[in-house]
């Protein structure tokens, strides 16, 4: 296999992968919306993030949800949060584990990052239908 094929494989897989955990409209829309000025980032995405990262085989989807809603609260990245929402529903977690997550970080990322976190889950558990 030669190094072109070794990332279609990886990009392959990515992709099964993060259509499973963020899901088909999403990755409808991503697809929809892919450009020769994104395509690169969107391709490493597909190859580190989902088929490289999410597949490890330590900590399982649900737990892996947990940890990503925790950083992008940290970081206060909402468009991010919004997406990984999402995925944490298609993973498994409950709003209770995810009102959870936020109400632990107050005391690692303060309070005006965790009640935007908060406020985002709220409105994306509204439309998910899982609140």
């Amino acid at each position: 296999m030669d190094e072109d094929e070794a990332h279609e494989a990886l990009r392959a897989r990515g992709r099964r992968e993060m259509r499973e955990i963020l899901g088909a409209p999403y990755t409808e829309a991503r697809d929809a919306s892919t450009t020769p000025f994104n395509a690169a980032i969107r391709a490493l995405s597909e190859e580190m993030a989902y088929a490289t990262l999410w597949t490890r085989p330590v900590l399982d989807r649900k737990q892996r949800s947990l940890i990503t809603l925790a950083m992008l609260c940290a970081l206060n990245h909402p468009h991010e949060l919004r997406i990984h929402l999402v995925a944490a529903l298609n993973n498994g977690c409950t709003a209770e584990e995810i009102s959870e997550v936020f109400t632990h970080a107050v005391a690692y990322c303060g309070f005006p990052a965790s009640i935007d976190a908060l406020r985002m889950a709220e409105q994306v558990l509204k439309e998910q239908g899982a609140l």
